[in-house]
């Protein structure tokens, strides 16, 4: 099933142009975004080929089942009650069926999580986005040995600059005046964490293992080291803090992997260390929130055009977009907590409703 079959077979009950273009938001460069609503031929709904959504390749233009378009506008969906709610100068083909489907009988107070819940989930996203502007992870990655102290006097000292500085038993190592992690032999230190005991063997003749036996060990390595031996220092490994570094690498240098460069470029450009297009329609997400609580009703046109795009060219700063943000919030709990929507859309009445579009099509 494509989506030249659904028009091929007239399978189409509602399409609108959606995105930006319904929003009032468009500009020059905006792209146009479909949206839609199908049925299936009567054999494909009451057999095995039942197929709840089709999209083209870039996902620009997408069509819901009338049974999945439903069920998402019974779970208060944003973007499924936005379609619903589409402007009249943007819906292109409905069917008179899909008149029986009203956004007044499926908006409820799950809104609060469904809207503000994404939207909030975004401006965590946006802040983490900031973290990783303003604080970039270098290619070369990091090993354990940079995250080793060695106790000195009443403080300590990074391992690798000890290693430096340190004179070799003897007199005797490859650098005049560094030892060689290879040659260390590290043993546990009881009741302490992270805690050991730092042995030097310049003749390798008692087989250290090294503090690390390879760039990539998530743990140093511990020696067997005879008794007779004497520590030539103490040293402290965190562990802890190498873990959280790990995980910001990984997730830094993904982000840097997917991210899309042109959007990327503009946030450089404007240089408000966060994602200006992606807060713009966060704060929309939240406007139309806090109208549904307040008003009863959705309607997707924005009325303040220009301070969105305002925001999308990056001319807010990153606190001004996030004080606004958080006002919304604080807006959306008061109305919320006097909103006389229903908790959650009357299930039985929107499922009849269904029944009655499936019967009137088959």
């Amino acid at each position: 099933m494509t989506i030249q079959t659904l028009k091929n077979k007239d399978l189409i009950l509602f399409q609108s142009i959606s995105g930006s273009r319904s929003f009032g938001l468009a500009t020059e460069n905006s792209d146009i975004d479909i949206r839609g609503v199908y049925f299936l031929p009567k054999e494909d709904f009451f057999g095995l080929n039942y197929i709840p959504q089709i999209s083209n390749e870039t996902n620009d233009i997408s069509y819901y089942e009338i049974g999945r378009f439903v069920e998402l506008l019974q779970k208060n969906n944003p973007n499924i009650l936005e379609i619903l709610a589409s402007p009249e100068d943007c819906i292109q083909e409905k069917n008179p069926l899909m008149d029986l489907l009203k956004p007044e009988d499926f908006l409820s107070k799950l809104c609060k999580d469904t809207f503000a819940g994404y939207a909030i989930s975004q401006i965590k996203k946006a802040k983490g986005l900031n973290k990783k502007i303003l604080n970039p992870i270098d290619k070369e990655r990091k090993s354990i040995l940079d995250f080793c102290y060695v106790l000195q006097n009443q403080g300590s000292i990074p391992l690798k600059k000890w290693l430096r500085e340190f004179p070799s038993p003897g007199g005797v190592s490859a650098e005049q005046g560094s030892l060689m992690q290879e040659k260390c032999g590290l043993v546990s230190i009881d009741n302490t964490k992270g805690m050991f005991a730092l042995f030097y063997d310049d003749s390798g003749d008692l087989h250290y293992k090294g503090i690390i036996q390879n760039e990539e060990a998530n743990q140093v390595s511990v020696s067997s080291v005879p008794k007779e031996e004497k520590p030539v220092a103490y040293l402290f490994c965190n562990l802890d803090a190498y873990s959280t570094y790990c995980k910001d690498y990984r997730e830094y240098w993904k982000w840097v992997s997917e991210r899309n460069e042109d959007r990327y470029n503009v946030n450089q450009n404007h240089g408000q260390n966060y994602d200006s297009k992606n807060m713009m329609h966060t704060i929309r997400l939240l406007q139309s929130c806090e109208q549904i609580f307040k008003t009863g009703s959705l309607n997707i046109r924005v009325e303040n055009r220009d301070e969105l795009l305002d925001i999308k060219a990056g001319n807010w700063s990153y606190e001004a977009v996030m004080e606004k943000a958080e006002s919304l919030i604080k807006s959306i709990e008061h109305y919320h907590s006097v909103s006389k929507l229903p908790d959650q859309p009357d299930l039985q009445k929107t499922t009849r409703i269904l029944i009655e579009i499936r019967e009137n099509l088959y």
